[in-house]
C-alpha cells in the first residue's frame, strides 16, 4: 500500500536561513569574519514530503524528448565568484612519470556499454555502484539497472521516474547531479539528485528491499539556504547518510546528515541535521568537500564522526596559503541535535602540487587535447577539489581514507594525485601519496579519476586517458598491491575500453566518476566512465568495467560472511 505524508520540519528549514544570515551579520558588525573552521548549525528538520512508492518495476518510465542535435550544458558546477589572483605554480615532487613494470594489474572481468547520451546534455557526470546481483548506472539525466554481466534489466529511464507520483519538486524536475549508492550493510539501494530551480531540494530515495526493482521510500529534503545545492555528494556511514553540497548562491558549503536507522525503518520524520561552512580563502581554501563513504563490513570505531575532506592549492584560485587537505569532522547527535558539530579540525600538509593546468586551459575548461579536433575537454583542476569518492575502510589494525584529484604534473600534462590518510580519528596523517603521470614520458593525459581499496588494502585508480594525436578519450586504470613501495602505482595499466572518437562540441567532460568495490567478495573493483564511439559534438556513451587482483593478492570474503547484515 502506498502512503503519502507531507512533513512538517522539527525545526523548519526555511526558518533557519534567517538564522544563518543573522550569524553572518553579527560577525560583520564587529569587523571580523566568521570562523571558517566551524560550521554554523542550521538546525534539525525533516522531509517536506515522504511516501513509499509502488515497485519500480510497475512504474511507467519517464522519457525525455529526443535531442535535436542541441548541446545543452548542465547548469551545475558553478563558480563561487570569490576567486582571487592565483598564487605560484608548484613543482610536483611525487610524480610517477611512467607506467609501472609490475605484472599484477588484472585484465577486466567485465566490460560492457551502458546507454548513450539520451538528453543532448553535457556532461554525463558518470556514476554507478554495485550490489550482490546488480550494477546500477545513474548519470545526467537517466539511470538503468543491469545484472553483473551487463544484461539490461530496466531502463534507461529519466531519473525522476523514481519520484513518479510523488508530487512536488522531485517529481516535477529532472535536474541531474545524481549519485547512486549501495548500502552494503543493509543491502539497500539509494538514488539521489537535486532540483535546479525553486523550490530547491535534495531528492532521496532508498529501496525497501535488496531488490532495486522494488518499492522505494522517498524523501524530499529541504535546503535551508534556499539556493541550488550544487555538486551533491553522499556517503554511507553507520549512524547516518552524509551529504555535502556547494550552495554557491549563499557562499557556503552545506553539510547534512539524515538518520540512517530512521530511514531504514521507513520513518517519515527521519531527522536531518545540517550545517553551513565557509570555504575558499584562508584558512580552508578549496571548492568543495567529500564525506566518507564506507567500504567493507567492518564498522568504524563506535562513535566515530563522519570525515569530510577538501583540497587546498596555494597556486589555485581560492587563496589557500599552502598545499594541503582540509579535514572536517561531522559529529551528529540525533537525540540532542544542538550538540552536533561540524568543524575543520586539521590541515594536513601534502606534497606540493598545482591543480590548474596552464594556458590554453588556465581558467577555462579547454584543457585535455583529443585526436582530430582542436576542441579540448575539461580537466576539472580549476574546481580544486578531490573527486568522488572519499572511500573509508577499517582494516582492524588501522583505518584508511583514499581519494584523488586531477593535477598538472608539469609542462601542462595532466596526472592523478592520490592520497591515503591514516589515523583519521586522532591525528589524520598522509600515510602515502603520489601523482600518477606517465604522460610526462608517453604524452597521454590521465584525469577525471576515482580510487578505492579492496579488503586486502590493494588500490585501484580509474581515470580518463587521451592525447592530441592517437589516443581518443578512453577508460583506463592502474593499481598497487599493499606490499608495493609507498607512493607508487607500479602494477601496470589496464584498459576497460579504448575510445574511438573525440568530443567536438562541448568542453564539459564530467565532474566525477566512480570506483566502487563489490560487496560479494570485497575484492572486485567496478569502474564507470564515458567515451565516444565516433567524432561527434556530444554523443558520449557510458562504459562499465570490473577487475580484481586475484588470490593470494586478495582473498574473497568467506562464504559465511557474504550474507552479513547490520540490523538497525
Amino acid at each position: 500500500m502506498e502512503t503519502r505524508r507531507p512533513m512538517v520540519g522539527l525545526w523548519l528549514a526555511i526558518a533557519m536561513a534567517p538564522a544563518w544570515a543573522a550569524a553572518q551579520g553579527a560577525e560583520n558588525k564587529t569587523g571580523g569574519s566568521p570562523d571558517q573552521t566551524k560550521g554554523v548549525f542550521r538546525g534539525a528538520f525533516s522531509a517536506v514530503r515522504f511516501d513509499i512508492s509502488p515497485p519500480l518495476s510497475s512504474m511507467v518510465p519517464i522519457t525525455l524528448p529526443v535531442p535535436e542535435g542541441k548541446n545543452e550544458e548542465r547548469p551545475d558546477d558553478l563558480l563561487w565568484g570569490k576567486e582571487p589572483v592565483w598564487g605560484p605554480r608548484d613543482v610536483d615532487n611525487v610524480c610517477q612519470d611512467r607506467v609501472g613494470t609490475g605484472t599484477e594489474i588484472p585484465t577486466p572481468d567485465q566490460s560492457f556499454d551502458a546507454f548513450t547520451n539520451m538528453c543532448g546534455c553535457s556532461p554525463p557526470d558518470s556514476d554507478g555502484d554495485v550490489g550482490p546481483n546488480h550494477y546500477v548506472v545513474m548519470v545526467n539525466l537517466h539511470f538503468a539497472i543491469y545484472n553483473k554481466t551487463g544484461t539490461l534489466l530496466a531502463g534507461p529511464m529519466a531519473n525522476n521516474t523514481l519520484w513518479s507520483g510523488f508530487g512536488g519538486a522531485c517529481q516535477a524536475q529532472n535536474a541531474g547531479d545524481p549519485v547512486v549508492l549501495h548500502d552494503q550493510l543493509a543491502d539497500r539501494w539509494i538514488f539521489t539528485q537535486f532540483t535546479a530551480s525553486a523550490p530547491f531540494r535534495n531528492c532521496f530515495a532508498i529501496s525497501t528491499t535488496p531488490n532495486p526493482m522494488g518499492p522505494y521510500m522517498r524523501y524530499e529534503l529541504p535546503v535551508p539556504s534556499n539556493v541550488l545545492p550544487d555538486y551533491p555528494k553522499w556517503g554511507v556511514w553507520p549512524d547516518a547518510y552524509y551529504l555535502s553540497t556547494r550552495e554557491v548562491g549563499a557562499g557556503i558549503i552545506g553539510a547534512y546528515a539524515i538518520d540512517r536507522a530512521a530511514v531504514l525503518a521507513g520513518n517519515p520524520a527521519a531527522q536531518i541535521i545540517s550545517f553551513a561552512a565557509n570555504v575558499g580563502g584562508t584558512p580552508t581554501g578549496g571548492d568543495g568537500l567529500l564525506p566518507t563513504d564506507l567500504d567493507g563490513t567492518t564498522l568504524p570505531p563506535a562513535g566515530s564522526p563522519n570525515y569530510y575532506v577538501g583540497s587546498m592549492d596555494q597556486g589555485g584560485p581560492y587563496g589557500a596559503t599552502q598545499d594541503a587537505l582540509s579535514y572536517w569532522r561531522f559529529h551528529v547527535d540525533f537525540a540532542t541535535p544542538a550538540n552536533s558539530t561540524f568543524q575543520m579540525t586539521n590541515t594536513i600538509p601534502v606534497a606540493t602540487f598545482t591543480s590548474v593546468m596552464p594556458a590554453p586551459c588556465a581558467a577555462t575548461r579547454q584543457c585535455i587535447p583529443q585526436p582530430t579536433t582542436t576542441n579540448r575537454v575539461d580537466h576539472l583542476g580549476y574546481r580544486q577539489r578531490p573527486t568522488f569518492r572519499l572511500a573509508y575502510r577499517n582494516f582492524g589494525t588501522h583505518e584508511s581514507l583514499v581519494t584523488t584529484q586531477s593535477v598538472d604534473a608539469g609542462t601542462g600534462m595532466s596526472g592523478m594525485r592520490w592520497y591515503e590518510i591514516r589515523t583519521p580519528g586522532t591525528t589524520p596523517t598522509i600515510f602515502q601519496q603520489g601523482t600518477f603521470a606517465p604522460g610526462l614520458t608517453d604524452g597521454v593525459h590521465r584525469w577525471m579519476g576515482s580510487i578505492a581499496m579492496d579488503r586486502a588494502g590493494n588500490m585501484a585508480l580509474g581515470y580518463s586517458a587521451s592525447d592530441g594525436t592517437a589516443v581518443f578519450p578512453s577508460l583506463r586504470y592502474t593499481g598497487r598491491l599493499v606490499t608495493d613501495p609507498l607512493g607508487q602505482m607500479p602494477q601496470g595499466e589496464g584498459v576497460i575500453h579504448n575510445g574511438t572518437g573525440s568530443q567536438t562540441g562541448s568542453a564539459r567532460w564530467g565532474d566525477y566518476t566512480a570506483m566502487t568495490v563489490d560487496p560479494v567478495d570485497d575484492c572486485t573493483f567496478w569502474y564507470v566512465n564515458q567515451y565516444l564511439p565516433v567524432n561527434a559534438s556530444n554523443t558520449w556513451r557510458i562504459r562499465v568495467g570490473s577487475f580484481r587482483f586475484p588470490a593470494p593478492q586478495c582473498i574473497p570474503v568467506p562464504v559465511e560472511l557474504q550474507s552479513f547484515e547490520i540490523k538497525d
